[in-house]
């Protein structure tokens, strides 16, 4: 399988504190790859690294072919973000939003108007196409958000904490959003601070104190862990740490 994501030794300081402490780990097309710890983990800093928005302090790393250190705005192109805190602009409306995103990503407008046409019928939303942002539910903007952010088809997309507040069965939904993708051939790589989402990742990484302590498939850590569930192998992991928040 083709590597998207390769890191050695990756490592990120501010000044004597080490934030990101030389971790290894590769991600192949196509998989959804959960990347956990605790508040001041390091997970942030890691991601940040890997979407070309912060220099790393040693090791190596590439993402979608792409060095890290050098070649930051391949990488930015090569890749797609969504966070739980900003991803659209709420005093837009729909359509405006992927149009202007849209731009952003370099598409053409017959294959913007094509792809905006898909959008607005696969999530139902063809009816609200000129409704703010901000009019819609938590749950619809979380699933638009995600929409655009893949609306280049990127090889990997970046989901920081995307379900965060939202209800379960919305949830649920946009995880099947993911599988979609992902099932395309697209990376999906996503952190949560929900256990079950972890359930539903190919394999997962569990991050300490800025190392990386676990990482093989859910099954894998429960076997490992002698645990019944992922909430159970994180909180015996995360009860190790020594610092706490971001």
């Amino acid at each position: 399988m083709e590597k998207v994501i390769i890191t050695d030794k990756l490592t990120r300081r501010f000044g004597d504190f080490i934030a990101t402490n030389a971790i290894t780990f590769e991600v192949e097309a196509g998989e959804i790859f959960g990347f956990l710890g605790a508040n001041g983990a390091g997970k942030s800093t890691a991601m940040k690294m890997l979407c070309g928005l912060l220099m790393p302090s040693s090791g190596k790393a590439t993402v979608a072919g792409f060095d890290v250190y050098k070649q930051t705005e391949q990488i930015k192109k090569s890749i797609g973000y969504m966070s739980q805190r900003f991803s659209l602009y709420e005093d837009l409306t729909i359509v405006e939003n992927i149009d202007f995103f849209g731009g952003i990503y370099g598409l053409r407008r017959t294959e913007l108007k094509q792809k905006t046409e898909a959008l607005l019928h696969r999530l139902q939303l063809e009816n609200e196409a000129n409704t703010l942002v901000k009019a819609l539910p938590l749950g619809w903007k979380q699933k638009l958000a995600f929409s655009v952010a893949v609306l280049h088809e990127p090889k990997i997309v970046f989901l920081d904490e995307p379900t965060g507040g939202v209800d379960p069965i919305t949830r649920r939904q946009f995880w099947d959003l993911i599988y979609e993708v992902a099932n395309a051939g697209m990376t999906v790589f996503v952190t949560t601070h929900y256990m079950d989402e972890a359930e539903y990742c190919h394999r997962v990484s569990i991050m300490v104190d800025g190392k990386i302590e676990a990482l093989d498939t859910p099954a894998g850590l429960k076997r490992t862990f002698e645990a019944e569930s992922m909430n159970e192998v994180f909180l015996y992991l995360a009860r190790t740490a020594k610092r706490k928040g971001d």
